[in-house]
């Protein structure tokens, strides 16, 4: 079974990527975050003839995530217990859904950003992190995937130049300390030592280029899953402006070979 994560940033805008990307690779699930979009304005006729049922939650042009598979998709639950909201009225917003795809319960997810570190979003992102964290311990005992756009690299080698975030999220000790608490609890990251490299290079100065990016996709696995992983990588040419035709997202796709 392969999995795969990607934050496609607009799934409208890149749905012909999405596809030759499922066909390329031969993906089994894949999780979508940053769909920007509500279900109903998603053109889903081509992944639907390819064989896969979709799953999307979307609320406006902000957000958004979906899983597509073609093993199963059962279960689904628009996100997680006690998720907490944002704005003002709160709003939970469409950051996370799951479903049971082949017997792996994967959800996709898309952590806040938490803009800043003085910003209301950033305590935002903390307590996002810290209510997931608490709904994940009942995943353990079964074969699951907390997959996504996580927004923290939890290390120094997870940034192409630390120095250059000193002031800024994705870095902070708190947020490394969120991140750290899953692998505390039980959850392995299962990627990393399959697959080196960053998996974010943002458009600005030819970021990619000169490979001056972030690692913060990342595949969290409960036992069960952990046991199952054979392989991982990072589809860099996805990335490459270069390669295909029409602009990238600034995210590459992760994928995550399991065995049967």
């Amino acid at each position: 079974m392969r999995i795969a994560t990607w934050n496609v940033n607009s799934l409208r805008t890149r749905i012909d990527r999405v596809e030759a990307f499922l066909d390329r690779h031969d993906v089994d699930v894949l999780a979508v975050q940053e769909t920007k979009a509500r279900e109903e304005q998603l053109p889903l006729m081509g992944l639907q003839a390819r064989g896969y049922e979709i799953a999307a939650h979307g609320l406006n042009q902000w957000n958004g995530v979906a899983l597509i598979s073609r093993v199963g998709l059962d279960d689904v639950a628009v996100g997680f217990p006690d998720q907490p909201g944002w704005g003002d009225p709160s709003e939970v917003e469409a950051r996370a859904i799951g479903a049971t795809c082949g017997g792996v319960r994967v959800w996709s997810l898309y952590i806040p950003n938490g803009r800043k570190p003085d910003d209301p979003h950033y305590l935002y992102k903390l307590d996002w992190l810290a209510r997931l964290r608490t709904a994940a311990e009942s995943w353990l005992d079964v074969p699951t995937a907390l997959v996504g756009d996580w927004n923290i690299c939890p290390t120094d080698d997870d940034v192409f130049d630390v120095t250059q975030f000193k002031n800024s999220t994705h870095v902070t000790p708190p947020e490394r300390a969120a991140f750290q608490s899953f692998l505390d609890g039980g959850w392995s990251e299962v990627t990393r030592a399959h697959a080196p490299g960053y998996t974010y290079w943002d458009y600005y100065r030819q970021r990619f280029e000169r490979d001056r990016g972030l690692k913060i996709d990342f595949v969290l696995g409960s036992a069960p899953l952990a046991e199952r992983v054979r392989g991982a990588f990072i589809d860099r040419e996805e990335r490459d402006p270069s390669v295909f035709a029409g602009a990238p997202s600034d995210h590459a796709p992760v994928v995550v070979d399991l065995a049967d």
